[in-house]
């Protein structure tokens, strides 16, 4: 039994009260309609993965049309998306739980063929992500380097998609910032080469981030506001010449300008959600736990290793997210309070687009 562990302790987070500290991590499963319209299954999806005072976020959500064309991720950017989504946050209101929406732009990641007019996609520099492309044939298409007012533009289009997920009942947003996507594009010297007040030195490439962070709060109010960072990965890639002074540079402003975000999330760089039965016991992030002085969420590579997790919690207070055992475990707050056997995942399911593999996993007693 781990009942009595700091991962079962409350925290408050924003203007929540959470009952727990384990957090439903951000999943992408392509589950919605092709116009990126949210699915009753999705609101079934996240309603399962409910508990009471627990958080969850949600699959990374387009901001814009352009922010992205993977076929069947969910956005937040028409009437039709947003009357979707309320679905999907009444669903998890019901348990009594907190859900945040997590905000999307993907930058180079994304292809030319998916934008609607065949559009060139962006980044912060003329820089082709290597090999071919994760989702389709072929290579990645080269971006085109998004000018001055171009950047501008997209961080009203973060506003006002933050905006329109509390007009859907989110409690707040959670900004992507992590993973290669364009707001880590710009963050990192790998892909980042400009000389204007957006490339060079770290308050330049973090200055786009700080920016979308600065809208979003002053739209929504700091305590519906958070921001996810993956600080040393090398997805799509990333790479930076000066890790721990260019993401302690990123938390120290955060710290001193909005003290009383929701949270920060990052991902443990050491953690490889590719590579089965990995078992991840890093720790790389102590140096922005010391800056950061409000909730602290950490994740990747503890649906392998449970005790790690609750470790981490113990030791450090921090939240943790899980992401595949909570795909393959609606109840896992429960059999990880109790010490109960998890459910295997199947990852041949995890990007299809129908309920096999995402809404029909037993709970626990149901299963013994």
């Amino acid at each position: 039994m781990s009942s009595n562990k700091a991962i079962f302790s409350p925290i408050k987070l924003g203007n929540h009260n959470l009952n727990h500290r384990v957090v439903m991590a951000p999943l992408t499963r392509f589950r919605s309609t092709l116009e990126a319209v949210p699915t009753d299954i999705m609101a079934e999806h996240y309603k399962q993965r409910s508990t009471e005072g627990g958080l969850l976020i949600t699959e990374a959500t387009f901001i814009t049309r352009l922010a992205g064309g993977y076929k069947q991720a969910p956005g937040i950017y028409t009437k039709e998306q947003i009357e979707a989504w309320k679905k999907v946050t009444a669903a998890v209101h019901e348990k009594k739980a907190t859900i945040f929406m997590q905000l999307w732009h993907i930058g180079r990641a994304g292809a030319n063929r998916l934008n609607p007019n065949n559009e060139q996609v962006v980044s912060a520099s003329e820089i082709t992500i290597s090999g071919n492309h994760m989702l389709m044939a072929g290579p990645y298409d080269k971006p085109h380097a998004l000018t001055i007012d171009e950047i501008k533009a997209i961080v009203q289009d973060y506003r006002q998609a933050a905006l329109n997920a509390i007009e859907a009942g989110f409690d707040g947003v959670e900004i992507h910032s992590a993973n290669g996507y364009l707001l880590d594009q710009f963050i990192n010297t790998n892909s980042n080469k400009r000389t204007d007040i957006y490339g060079g030195n770290i308050a330049n490439r973090t200055r786009f981030a700080l920016e979308v962070l600065e809208a979003v709060v002053e739209a929504v109010g700091p305590e519906r506001a958070a921001i996810r960072f993956s600080p040393g990965g090398q997805f799509q890639d990333m790479g930076d010449e000066t890790t721990v002074e260019t993401w302690s540079y990123l938390t120290s402003e955060i710290q001193a300008r909005f003290p009383t975000l929701s949270y920060i999330h990052f991902i443990e760089s050491r953690g490889n959600m590719f590579v089965e039965n990995h078992v991840n016991t890093a720790d790389t992030l102590s140096p922005y736990r010391a800056i950061w002085k409000g909730p602290f969420i950490v994740a990747s590579g503890f649906s392998t290793a449970r005790n790690h997790a609750i470790d981490i919690a113990e030791k450090t207070g921090d939240l943790v997210a899980f992401g595949r055992a909570f795909i393959a475990n609606p109840d896992l707050v429960e059999r990880l309070r109790n010490g109960w056997e998890l459910n295997k995942y199947d990852r041949n399911t995890f990007y299809t687009h129908d309920g096999v593999g995402y809404i029909d996993y037993p709970y626990y007693n149901e299963s013994k």
